[in-house]
């Protein structure tokens, strides 16, 4: 669909011979932007509810400015997770441009830039060491600019399990509780014993060499004996951040 397609469906609406619904159901499928080295789509926020984010892993700068280019131009914000300080540089220059400002979260190497204004709700990220931050910040951020409230509790493990007495407000008043952990992947198990929230349990590739890469944890969230847990991927806090904000988003409709 091109531009003169899109002006003769709002010319359709304008004089009476498409409903709004109608010309929706067409809009919301519009096509990508091929860039050659990516097909952009523009429009997954408005099929899908959340847009399209850069996974930075694996593609060259260039790719990733190029692809960053792109959706600012149409969207004007954009996310980029694994990202490197090279491509923070790049990101930061095309935003500055724009009269944007991008942040770069260097332990997930995550990048946000012009992300949801308003927060709503609140979701709690917890995680069971220092070592697990960085995927608890990426779940963090991640809810955040989709406009999502978050608080985040870190270094809370089993080890030390009394340390999370302090929170016990938080975890009171957040909508979902996303647990980040590696070794054996205990805490959302007891977490989950604790409170009534919904969880979203990720395991992290942290651990000496019986974790096998997280596989440890994961298959200990995975049989947790506490109903009702939500598992991610390893290392996924892009995931959970982006599956809590859609519950957190559901409750405050409901």
């Amino acid at each position: 669909m091109d531009n003169r397609k899109i002006k003769e469906i709002l010319k359709s609406v304008q004089g009476g011979g498409l409903n709004i619904n109608d010309a929706f159901m067409q809009l919301q499928h519009l096509p990508y932007e091929d860039l050659g080295i990516a097909k952009v789509d523009h429009h997954r926020e408005m099929r899908h509810g959340i847009p399209e984010v850069i996974f930075a892993e694996g593609k060259t700068t260039g790719d990733v400015k190029s692809i960053a280019q792109s959706m600012l131009a149409k969207n004007g914000k954009l996310l980029i997770t694994k990202a490197t300080k090279k491509n923070f540089t790049d990101v930061q220059r095309l935003c500055s441009g724009k009269g944007k400002k991008a942040h770069y979260h260097e332990r997930s190497g995550i990048i946000a830039a012009g992300g949801a204004k308003k927060k709503q709700g609140l979701i709690a990220v917890l995680c069971a060491g220092t070592s697990d931050i960085p995927v608890a910040e990426e779940a963090a951020v991640t809810a955040d600019f989709l406009g999502t409230r978050t608080k985040t509790i870190y270094d809370v493990g089993v080890a030390g399990l009394h340390r999370i007495r302090e929170s016990r407000e938080v975890l009171h008043d957040a909508a979902v509780l996303i647990v980040a952990a590696g070794m054996e992947g205990a805490l959302p198990s007891v977490i989950g014993g604790m409170t009534d929230k919904t969880i979203i349990a990720v395991p992290t590739s942290v651990g000496y060499g019986t974790s096998l890469g997280g596989l440890t944890a994961l298959f200990a969230m995975l049989n947790s004996c506490v109903p009702g847990i939500a598992v991610m991927n390893i290392d996924n806090g892009f995931g959970a951040g982006v599956l809590a904000h859609r519950i957190n988003i559901l409750t405050i409709k409901t």
